[in-house]
């Protein structure tokens, strides 16, 4: 029965971890299409009642803040939900990920992500942060309960999707 029991204790230690990376995945997801139609109701429901977003650091402190509560932080996101959108492109990529169980029944994620955003004027720029965040689950989910956003670099660059063509090998 103990092996059972291990067994159990294992799968729903690998469900949490996969419910925590779907919860960030669907968050990078909305931010990536953030405009006047997004559910905002649906983005907050990503973390908990207590959540604090930041950004870390000097320069994502300054720019980002810290928001407090659910509603502090999808009234934040909301800002950028605009006509036209602030972001004419957004994409955000995830890796080195690393998911540690916490003592306390929590999980705690870290994360490099590369972004690369067209905002709304037409500056595109590429961006590098360290993301950590810890997961709680409350009402009966896996949510964001603390989200850090530490940035590693940050550079404007030329037109993403610039007319030049593609190369390719030549037909034989």
């Amino acid at each position: 029965m103990s092996d059972l029991a291990d067994i159990l204790a294992r799968l729903e230690r690998l469900e949490a971890e996969s419910a925590c990376r779907k919860c960030l995945s669907d968050y990078m997801d909305m931010c990536d299409r953030l405009g006047a139609a997004t559910n905002l109701d649906a983005l907050g429901v990503l973390f908990t009642r207590g959540a604090v977003w930041g950004g870390a650091g000097d320069r994502y402190a300054k720019d980002f803040g810290a928001h407090h509560g659910r509603q502090a932080i999808t009234d934040w996101l909301g800002r950028f939900c605009t006509t036209p959108p602030h972001f004419a492109m957004n994409a955000h990529f995830l890796s080195s990920e690393a998911v540690t169980h916490n003592a306390d029944g929590t999980l705690t994620g870290r994360w490099l992500m590369l972004q690369t955003p067209t905002f709304d004027g037409g500056q595109s720029f590429v961006m590098a942060a360290r993301l950590e965040i810890d997961f709680a689950h409350e009402e009966g989910a896996w949510r964001m309960h603390r989200f850090s956003t530490r940035n590693l670099y940050a550079r404007p660059v030329g037109d993403w999707n610039a007319p030049a063509q593609i190369p390719a090998p030549a037909d034989t």
